[in-house]
């Protein structure tokens, strides 16, 4: 792999490296260390698209929330590397600061800044809308922070496409800020959500889809199996559910003989098939270890033939239709 490698994001300046590295783990399950460990191979690799969250990782004991987003502001400063990489971060589920009130949005994201320790935010998420507030309210607001030169490209996360369609009307309407990127859930095992409608206007609005849980939890990793070992993981039992579905099972047997066919990791094919979809242009993935990371940033080498791409569809299909 080579830092050649790139697509763009809508119809944005930003080019993104395929494989988006999902910082949900940093301060979580892997200290600073690790994370830098992870971080540097990932720069090797010639990745520089690193998405994290203000909220990241609240859950954890001991932990407030910012976590992530210290130590990916720690490792950029320690590398002097900064104007290499392409940050996303997320506001709005951050404990102090939850929702999309204007002013809530402009706190928040002065927040992220301080802890990323940087003067500008490459991509800024909603991480959940808030219904509870106009869209009117959330593009100006998010238009004000890219004018004051703090945030280059908005983005939305966890949207309905009703929500997303009068985002993007009143944003060209106006002349401002565009949401250029969407992050649904969307992966081999969990379809419907996002074809259903939502992928339809992203490709309306020329929008670029940017999925979380593409690995499924791990499942799509392969080392969740009925009938197998357990697995040591926070985030096992979701991924143990889906193995021990029929779904699961037929999804990773159509993985199983691609990935054999090309001799590589389950998780590098579920990977290809997810970023061979209409309008996603990088697919996120975490990784707690090196080891780990290998098979993920492989996976834009690996050419599926579309017999192969036809196959894994299939295997899923029945999900998608439900």
């Amino acid at each position: 792999m080579t830092s050649s490698a790139r697509v763009q994001l809508g119809s944005s300046d930003l080019s993104v490296f395929p494989l988006n590295l999902g910082g949900n783990v940093f301060g979580w399950s892997a200290d600073q260390d690790q994370s830098f460990a992870v971080l540097d191979a990932y720069a090797a690799a010639g990745g520089n698209f690193v998405d994290t969250a203000d909220v990241y990782s609240a859950w954890a004991p001991g932990n407030s929330g910012g976590e992530s987003e210290t130590i990916i502001g720690a490792w950029a400063a320690a590398r002097d590397n900064r104007d290499g990489l392409v940050i996303a971060t997320k506001i709005g589920a951050h404990p102090e600061f939850k929702g999309l009130k204007a002013e809530n949005i402009a706190t928040a994201a002065e927040a992220s800044l301080k802890r990323l320790g940087t003067d500008r935010i490459d991509l800024l998420y909603t991480h959940f809308d808030d219904e509870s507030t106009p869209v009117e309210e959330i593009m100006t607001a998010l238009d004000e922070l890219v004018r004051a030169g703090k945030v280059r490209q908005i983005a939305a996360s966890n949207i309905s496409p009703a929500r997303l369609r009068a985002s993007m009307q009143f944003a060209r309407r106006e002349g401002l800020a565009e949401y250029v990127a969407l992050q649904p859930h969307y992966n081999l095992g969990f379809r419907a959500a996002y074809e259903s409608e939502l992928a339809g206007v992203a490709a309306e609005f020329g929008i670029s889809c940017v999925p979380y849980y593409a690995l499924a939890g791990g499942f799509l990793t392969g080392k969740y199996r009925a009938g197998g070992p357990a697995v040591d993981s926070v985030r096992a039992s979701a991924a143990e559910k889906l193995a021990a579905s029929e779904l699961g099972q037929r999804v990773l047997a159509a993985l199983d003989a691609v990935a054999e066919a090309h001799d590589v990791a389950v998780a590098t094919v579920a990977l290809a098939w997810l970023a061979a979809q209409p309008t996603v242009a990088a697919p996120i993935a975490s990784a707690r270890t090196v080891e780990q990371l290998a098979d993920l940033v492989a996976f834009p080498e690996l050419v599926l033939t579309q017999a192969e791409l036809d196959a894994l569809t299939a295997a899923s299909t029945a999900e998608a239709s439900a």
